[in-house]
């Protein structure tokens, strides 16, 4: 298929996960994203991961997640050849990630001010923790550093458990997700404008920006959200619920949801009692009804009312483990995982969350090697093999 980024040119210089996770969804969406890497080891996920041996060869399992389809090269941007060498890559690409500390790139006198200076249409996207400006700015800033500022971890978990932090790193996704599709915004504009943009993430703000609704709860009804656990705060009964056998997440938010679940259970009377005759008083009386739904739900399985519930029009779903969820026969049908033979051996990688009409988003090749692709890139600026041997010497590549 032609892909709708078929065309842009990206040099990725962030490293671990936020800024490497955009460039990523770049990637999906066709773009050509050169990842450019430091010579001495390139990105710190290049070893990390549950696989000591993949680390120990570079190619760390937390590297392998969110590279596919990008290239790499190295390039010593604090050497002033190196400088040079980037400048002349940024003048025929389209987009810059970076997600250094505010200011490191201003020092490498390679900012956004200074490019743009070598290609007006370039769009240039910083990563950061707080953002280039505020109080926060210069302040090192790692996933579970925000989930705890964002207030993320204020509302995960129960009253007996939290602050609890999400189970993955959530902040950095996000923030990555955020700048691609401030990215691609801003990339419309410049193909028709042909004007750049310095696009300024802050990883705090994007996170915030995805709690609207409790943010909302406080700002315009005075309400501080608190955490609850595996229940919805919007309705009841919605939450997670034990049965026979197994956990199973029902969500009857809506009244005929909750009569068919009654009808479902064999407890009508549960229709007209007036502790869960309507919505708010479900909500105000939430634990006596959960109780009374986990003591008809323990008659079967997770996996059988599953079925019955679905099948009466009340949204439900299993609670399963990742290894239950990846070989899950709708996640295979819908060709979301992707296998490739690397010369360092398999890798599995995701794809996009969304698909086009004409097919899944996959990357096109695995997770490269480090500098896997610089000579290729050298010479196509010009290089000889005098001209590639000097760098090296130098530590420029």
């Amino acid at each position: 298929m032609t892909l709708p980024l078929s065309g842009i040119r990206v040099l990725d210089l962030s490293n671990v996960l936020a800024g490497p996770f955009c460039a990523y969804q770049l990637a999906l969406l066709g773009a050509e994203v050169i990842k450019i890497e430091q010579p001495d080891g390139g990105d710190l996920a290049r070893r990390l991961g549950a696989d000591p041996q993949a680390a120990a060869q570079g190619m760390g399992i937390s590297f392998v997640a969110v590279n596919a389809g990008k290239q790499s090269m190295t390039i010593n941007l604090k050497h002033p050849e190196g400088k040079r060498l980037f400048r002349r890559m940024v003048g025929d690409a389209q987009v810059v990630i970076e997600n250094f500390r505010p200011g490191v790139m201003t020092r490498l006198e390679l900012d956004y001010a200074t490019l743009s200076t070598d290609n007006p249409a370039l769009v240039y996207c910083a990563i950061s923790g707080f953002g280039q400006t505020g109080p926060l700015a210069q302040r090192p800033a790692y996933d579970q550093i925000i989930q705890g500022m964002a207030g993320v971890m204020s509302v995960t978990g129960g009253e007996d458990s939290a602050p609890l932090r999400v189970g993955y790193p959530v902040c950095d996704t996000i923030g990555g997700m955020t700048a691609a599709f401030a990215v691609c915004a801003a990339l419309v504009d410049a193909r028709t404008s042909g004007r750049g943009r310095m696009i300024d993430v802050s990883m705090l703000e994007a996170t915030l920006s995805t709690m609207g609704w409790p943010l909302s709860n406080y700002l315009n009804a005075g309400i501080p959200p608190a955490p609850m656990g595996n229940q919805n705060f919007t309705a009841a009964p919605s939450g997670t619920f034990r049965t026979g056998n197994g956990l199973l997440n029902i969500a009857a938010n809506e009244d005929r949801q909750y009569q068919s679940l009654c009808k479902l259970l064999g407890r009508d009377d549960l229709k007209t009692d007036p502790r869960f005759s309507d919505r708010h008083s479900r909500k105000a009386n939430r634990a006596a009804l959960n109780a009374e739904i986990e003591a008809a739900l323990s008659a079967r399985s997770a996996t059988e009312w599953e079925a019955m519930l679905i099948d009466a029009g009340v949204p439900a779903g299993q609670v399963l483990s990742v290894p239950e969820i990846l070989a899950h026969p709708h996640v295979a049908q819908r060709g979301f995982l992707n296998r490739f033979d690397a010369p360092t051996g398999p890798q599995q990688v995701v794809g996009a969350g969304f698909r086009m009409d004409d097919g899944p988003l996959s990357p096109a090749a695995p997770a490269p090697a480090l500098s896997a692709d610089t000579e290729r890139w050298l010479r196509r600026l010009g290089y000889d093999d005098a001209g590639i041997h000097t760098l090296h010497e130098q530590g420029v590549i």
